[in-house]
This record gives structure tokens, sequence and C-alpha cells, in this order.
């Protein structure tokens, strides 16, 4: 464990909830062709997502009033947005369809009607290719320019993403998978040829036909060659063709991408030989070149996450941040390496004023878990802890500038956020350890850090609090109901009951609670074991919750149900609940009113007793 520091020095100005809230500005999906680098960037004060261009050092926003682009394929979406010869083709999220988007600022253009929704989009040889969803049935369909004429290239498996076309458009690969997998767990690589008549032949299996590894990011090189991510080896490492078979390439062990919970992320790219990759060491990002003739150079510099990589003959294009430094959009040399920052990147604090993160493993439950330290700011003495918890499960947190993390180190809070057993980043075995364990292996690591950093005189343990959402959540309401740790914590629209969520959840995640518990019919026992709902008379400290009112993944019930059961016990406790809010908060105002909410909560709990 790297030497973890007890304080940072303070700043004089806490940001506000409302300033920690609208400095939460974010990018996704970024793609370069002859007219520009073109990206899409999250605006935090309406919640909307634009699409941007970056041409002949101007910057310029394409996406008109009324208009939002995301995809919700998978309800997770993901490649949003692509690029055509003269025009950017993306999704609109109001009504899911495609719409061509003129580089001369004039109106988008429908390019689909109807019902169907669709996301992950590429574009080769004059089709925009893109994962298909009608209801319950996925497909991967090609639609022509400019009519957008439609033709089915792949359906019958229940998922399908990251359709790619080789330069000389004679072979298609995608990835696709069946239930009750996750693409995480197991998926397939495979391959059809386009025939002298124009059609495609029956796919083949490249790899992943034993339901051994879980492959994602196919990518064919310059000279046709077929590569693709594989975990195969214990790491998402690259791995190719060659004339013994589908192998593995020069790769540092880590994971080179995050779990693929979105379609269309680009963490890898083949390059002159060899290829470019973001790696996750000790769950911190590094760019990597790796070269054709076996050796590498580490391209990082400042920053310590990196994703949504494209290339030019001039530059590498990359979304990074840092500790210190909030997500920006890149153009690092490829000559000399020199950075320009085209976009974002800039820190609402000073970077003397930022809890840095420190990353840290410590053991738990006959394991090692890990994290990422940030001390509070001026502390006097051990400072109360928050802990952090993550969504997904099958998700990470990273060591980055984060204004919601500032928020609480600035008023005195040491944080350390979490990438509990299961999460992604640090290979597949430590993936794999949630399988049947989620609301044990989790919370344990809660627990444990609690302890650990006690012990090394760096919080107060009697002012340990726990927070988290959706599945994060869970964590927090099993750890208060379970244990007797923290002092109090905050449920953000958490699962209280993982069979009503079963119940209720969408095909992506339809076998997702058998994995991580078991299987709801054979495992009573476990279920009615890991549900905090049935348990919430154990919790005997105090609880705020959070929740939105049209949410139907953690339906408000739930909510209302847990914090009644709380208050029968004469234990304080609160509900906030928005009349706007679906699962996951949107609205900045309401973000805002829970953050300073929770704040008070804890403040209240650790004033002094008259």
């Amino acid at each position: 464990m790297n030497e973890i520091l007890a304080s940072s020095p303070a700043h004089p100005e806490p940001l506000s909830a409302a300033q920690a809230v609208a400095a939460g500005i974010d990018f996704a999906e970024l793609e370069v062709n002859a007219h520009g680098v073109f990206w899409i960037q999250l605006h935090p004060e309406d919640g909307t997502c634009r699409l941007w261009r970056r041409h002949a050092g101007q910057t310029h926003c394409l996406t008109p009033p009324g208009f939002s682009v995301r995809s919700r394929v998978y309800e997770y979406g993901g490649g949003a947005f692509c690029l055509a010869a003269d025009s950017a083709i993306f999704v609109n999220d109001r009504d899911q369809q495609l719409y061509r988007q003129p580089l001369d600022d004039s109106a988008p253009q429908a390019l689909t009607q109807g019902e169907r929704r669709y996301g992950g989009l590429s574009f080769a040889h004059g089709q925009v290719l893109a994962v298909e969803e009608e209801g319950a049935v996925h497909r991967i369909v090609a639609l022509g320019l400019p009519a957008g004429e439609r033709q089915v290239l792949a359906e019958g498996v229940d998922f399908y993403a990251a359709p790619v076309v080789s330069v000389d458009g004679r072979r298609l690969a995608w990835v696709e998978w069946q239930r009750p997998h996750q693409p995480w767990t197991c998926t397939r690589l495979m391959v059809a040829k386009r025939g002298d008549d124009g059609q495609w032949s029956a796919p083949r299996c490249i790899a992943g036909d034993h339901d051994d590894q879980s492959l994602q990011q196919p990518r064919f090189d310059a000279r046709g060659v077929l590569h693709c991510l594989s975990d195969l080896n214990g790491f998402w490492q690259p791995w190719g063709e060659s004339g013994s078979g589908f192998v593995p390439l020069p790769a540092v062990e880590a994971d080179h991408a995050s779990a693929p919970w979105q379609l269309g992320s680009c963490t890898w790219l083949p390059l002159d030989g060899g290829y470019l990759a973001c790696c996750l060491d000790n769950g911190a990002g590094q760019l990597r070149r790796q070269f054709a003739d076996g050796t590498s150079a580490d391209l990082s510099g400042e920053f310590s996450r990196f994703r949504n990589l494209a290339l030019d003959e001039a530059f590498i294009y990359c979304i990074a941040a840092s500790g210190t430094r909030p997500s920006a959009v890149l153009a690092i040399s490829r000559a000399d390496q020199a950075v320009q920052v085209l976009a974002g990147g800039v820190s609402p604090l000073p970077a003397a004023a930022i809890s840095r993160p420190q990353a840290m493993s410590y053991p738990s439950g006959g394991a090692q878990a890990h994290a990422f330290f940030y001390p509070a700011l001026n502390a006097e003495g051990p400072a109360p802890l928050l802990v952090f918890v993550h969504g997904g499960p099958t998700s990470a947190c990273y060591p980055v500038f984060e204004p919601r993390i500032q928020f609480w180190t600035q008023r005195g809070f040491a944080v350390v956020d979490l990438n509990y057993r299961g999460s992604s980043g640090y290979g597949r075995a430590y993936r794999q350890s949630l399988h049947a364990q989620w609301g044990v292996a989790d919370v344990e690591d809660a627990c444990a850090v609690v302890g650990h950093l006690a012990g090394q005189g760096l919080i107060d343990p009697q002012r340990a609090f726990i927070r988290g959402g959706s599945a994060g959540g869970y964590t927090v309401l099993c750890a208060l109901a379970f244990h007797k740790v923290f002092r109090a914590g905050a449920s953000h629209y958490g699962v209280s009951d993982p069979l009503a969520l079963s119940r209720a959840t969408h095909k992506f995640e339809g076998d997702y609670l058998d994995w991580l518990i078991g299987d709801p019919h054979t495992e009573v026992e476990r279920y009615h074991a890991r549900t905090p709902l049935l348990h919430a008379g154990r919790i005997k400290v105090p609880v705020i919750f959070f929740q939105g009112e049209l949410d139907a993944v953690v339906v408000p019930a739930q909510t209302r149900d847990m914090l009644d059961a709380v208050q029968a016990q004469s234990i304080a406790a609160e509900g906030h609940f928005y009349p706007d809010e679906r699962h996951g908060f949107r609205q900045p105002a309401n973000q805002a009113d829970a953050l300073e909410k929770e704040w008070q909560f804890y403040r209240n709990i650790m004033a002094p007793r008259p």
C-alpha cells in the first residue's frame, strides 16, 4: 500500500452544493475525421448531451435546442453518434431515432422513424452500422445514406455489440452473448464474410465459444487483421489473428478496458503494427503505446484516467482526467507528445486546495480490497470518514477530480472511494469475486476499510458514515442492517429488495441478480438473508433516504417502507422524495438539494449534545 497522508492544505471558501454539481461537466464518445474532432459534452445545468466540433482552431456546438445526443439501447446506451463523410449521425434522446446532422448549422434530418431504438453507431462504406432494439429483440443493422434503407446483418442472439467492418469491406465482426451471461462474464467474437454478390455469409465464432472469456472492442487493423480485447489470460488485453489462431499480443498485466455497460467504448486502437491503449494499473489509468518491436512507451503525463481514443496522422485524441483536473478533451502530438487541451480540464479549485486521491489496498474477508483515500482538508486530529460506494455493482471508481468528493473534504471529512471486490479494473478474478457474494463481500470491504484507516490514526471510527446510490445504496443498507460500524448512512435510490428489482428490471440485467446472489427460486433463504427491507428493524443508526418518485427500478414504495421501519424503531431517519426524478437524479437543483441535505444530516448527528 502506498503511504497515506492524514491531511491536505485547506481552502477558505468551500464549494457550495450547487457549485459542486455545476462543476460536474463531462465528455463522452470522441471521433475524428477530415472535418474535425467531435465529442459529446454532458451539460449538468439542463441534463442534455450535445455534440461539439473542433475545427480550424474553433469549437462549436452542433446540437440545436430541443435535441440531446443519447442512446438508451440496453437502457445504458452508448455509441450515440458516428461520423459520415459530410455529416454526423446521432441518436436523439427524446425519440431514440437516428438523425443526420449537417455540419453547416442546418436542422437535423430524421433518418429513421418508429419504435425501434439505436446505439453502438459506426460508419463504414456508406452505411451506418448500429445495434437495433425492438422491444426485447436485438439485432445488428446497416442503414444506407442518405435515404436510410435498412439491412439486417445479424439477429437471433440475445445481445449484440460493437459491429465493425474491415477496411476492404469484405469482413464484418461483432461481439454477442446469450442470457444468462453478462458482457463482462462470457461473450463471443463473431465474423461474417461478404461474398461477390454482396451477401454476408453465416457467421463464424473466432473466440469465446467455450463460455470462458469476455471479449470486447473488436478492431480491424490497416491490413485487415482482426483484433479484440479478451480476458482469457486474466485481464482484458489485446488478442489478434495469426497463422496459429487467435493469440495474445504483448501487453502489460492490466485491464485495457472497464466493464462494458455501454456500447461504443474505445479504450484501444491498432497502430502501426502495435497498438495504443488505456490501461488500468491498480485502478489508475495509463495511456500506453505498444510498438511492433515489443517495446512500449507511457504517454500518461499528469493524467490518471483515459477513455474514448481516436487517431489521425498528427494527433492522438482522448478524454482524460487527473486527481486535480476534471475531464478534458486532449490532443497529444504523435511527434513529440505535446498535449493540447481542446475542451474542459478547468478545475473550480486551485491545485493546492484539492484533496488528492491516494491508492490503497487493505485486507478484507481473507482477500485484498482496493480504494482511493482522500484526506480531509485542514484536519485537526483524526477526521470523520465518509465511505463512497459506487453503483453497478460491476463498475469502478477512479482517482480523478470529482467535485462532490471535494465538497466533503472541504468540510472536514476524509473520503474513501471503494473499489470493493467485484469492481472492474483489477482483472477478471477480482471482478468475478462478487459472484453469489453481493451483499457480503462488498459489505465486508466497506466495513473493513474503516478499521484499516482507524488503525493508522487517519480517521475517527466513531464518526464513520457511508453513502451510495442504486447498487451502492444496497451495500449501504446491508452495512447498516447487518454490521455495527457506521454512525449513519445515506441511501440514494438504493436497492432494498433484490427480488423486487429482479422482477422489474430490463432484459440486459434480467439474469444479473442470479449471478450476484443466486437463483431466487432455489436460494430463497439467501435472498431473505440479504434483503435489507426484511431486516430494516435491525438498523439502529440514523439513515437519510433520497428517492425519485418516477423511479421504476427502485420503486418509491420500497424506500418509504424502509423509512417507516427505521422510524418505527425511534431512530432518526429522513426521507426526501423528488417528484420529477427517475433512477439517478438528473436535475441540478435536485442534486444540489440532496447534497446539502445529506451534509446537514451528518452535521446534526455530529453536533455536541446540549
